[in-house]
């Protein structure tokens, strides 16, 4: 399958292929797919989540957990004596690997959004390290991985990797500018931050960066994705902006986790992950990307447990969630893409607080109008409607939404999308 490259929309706003078509990104986030994954695990994983509507996979060069010193799957390692300016390019080494994925990717229509490596490596603050880049060996092993992968054109560059830039600014801009340098064709570029934070607080005005994003994390139940999208989608230059790491399903919160120790505390699950994703889109966002906690890390009998995974990474594959996230893109795409725009003031009564605040957009004309509750609640709108329905967000299906009195009520006590008409005479 011929993947076509990835670009800013002319508004500034939003993505789209070279040739004009609207691109909605929905990212899945393996981490850990060229260290984890054998080739048989990544025909599985990418064959399963092409199937589910998904378009973008996040993957790491070096990885995570230990990647410089714990081989992959296949016995290799990425780099020779650590040294990030000579990586191992042996035959059926670690990059053979690295590119049967992205191969494989193509082939089944999915983009890879590429991190040359995790932040620790340049950064350690947290996690395993080794710290192994200067400024120098950066732009050196960027510009091989833009050489290398510059060329595929399912290929979509992150720099960053869930660290702070710090004091090593230089060295997070110079392996950037390291790809910008080998890439035969300019591709599309984001930075991962920490969450929760946004690309935007480090590199907004740098001119490699063309899309910003969000990680709006795992930290509690009361993440707002949607302030930290609206915040970014109201900065100068424009840019398009999307959460790039929102909660993952399964993961519990990191209060739980590391201060609580509560196990009644409850993962999060497919209803955070539907509030966090239609939110954020809804405040601005270009698209999102969902994670599940066992699929990031390739949680299974081989590896040691990354903060209470729940099952394997093959049980995990079909969770609700996973499932659920393609209704989101396919709602975005049947209706005006490039026109559509965040406006809380259709809402006159039911916007809610805190994360069960409802959210709005609409297209620039007025014609339609999207708003998600997170919570079941009358809501009235500030303009006429007509040909009203409600969303399930869950399946993807519609039924018939009647105002009574001027106040549209979901059908059931759980989340919902009002789709309507706007009567602007």
């Amino acid at each position: 399958m011929i993947c076509r490259n990835v670009c800013v929309s002319p508004n500034r706003r939003f993505l789209m292929l070279d040739d004009g078509t609207p691109f909605f990104w929905l990212g899945d986030t393996v981490w850990e797919l060229f260290h984890r994954y054998s080739r048989s695990d990544i025909d599985l994983l990418l064959e399963t989540r092409a199937s589910q509507g998904f378009n973008v996979i996040q993957a790491v060069c070096l990885a995570e957990e230990n990647g410089l010193l714990a081989p992959n799957r296949e016995g290799n390692l990425p780099l020779i004596d650590l040294d990030p300016t000579r990586p191992d390019l042996k035959d059926g080494g670690y990059w053979d690997l690295v590119d049967y994925a992205i191969d494989r990717a193509a082939s089944l229509g999915l983009y890879v959004a590429l991190l040359p490596t995790w932040g620790d490596k340049i950064l350690k603050a947290w996690g395993q390290g080794p710290e192994v880049f200067s400024a120098e060996s950066a732009f050196v092993y960027g510009k091989f991985i833009g050489e290398r992968y510059g060329s595929r054109g399912n290929i979509i560059w992150v720099a960053g990797g869930d660290r702070p830039t710090e004091d090593r600014a230089d060295i997070f801009e110079a392996m950037a500018l390291g790809m910008r340098a080998g890439e035969p064709v300019r591709r599309l570029m984001t930075f991962h931050p920490p969450g929760p934070h946004s690309s935007s607080e480090y590199f907004h005005d740098s001119e490699w960066l063309d899309l910003n994003m969000v990680q709006s994390g795992h930290g509690w139940f009361d993440t707002r994705s949607d302030l930290m999208v609206e915040a970014d989608y109201n900065r100068l230059p424009t840019k398009p902006v999307l959460d790039g790491e929102p909660n993952y399903e399964n993961h519990r919160p990191f209060k739980a986790i590391f201060d609580l120790k509560d196990p009644s505390i409850p993962a999060f699950c497919d209803r955070d992950v539907r509030r966090a994703s239609y939110s954020s889109v809804f405040a601005g966002g270009c698209g999102i990307t969902y994670g599940c906690h066992a699929v990031w890390q390739g949680a299974g009998p081989d590896y040691s447990p990354v903060n209470f995974p729940i099952g394997t990474w093959q049980q995990s594959l079909r969770l609700p969630g996973a499932e659920q996230v393609r209704h989101l893109k396919s709602l975005m795409l049947c209706y005006p893409y490039f026109e559509r725009i965040p406006d809380q003031s259709l809402i006159v009564e039911g916007l809610g607080e805190g994360v069960a605040t409802a959210r709005a957009c609409r297209d620039v004309d007025s014609s339609f109008a999207m708003v998600y509750l997170p919570t079941s609640r009358r809501c009235r709108l500030s303009m006429a409607t007509q040909d009203a329905s409600w969303f399930n967000p869950r399946s993807g299906d519609k039924t018939p939404a009647e105002p009574i009195d001027g106040y549209f009520e979901p059908p059931t006590s759980e989340d919902w999308v009002l789709v309507c008409g706007l009567l602007t005479a």
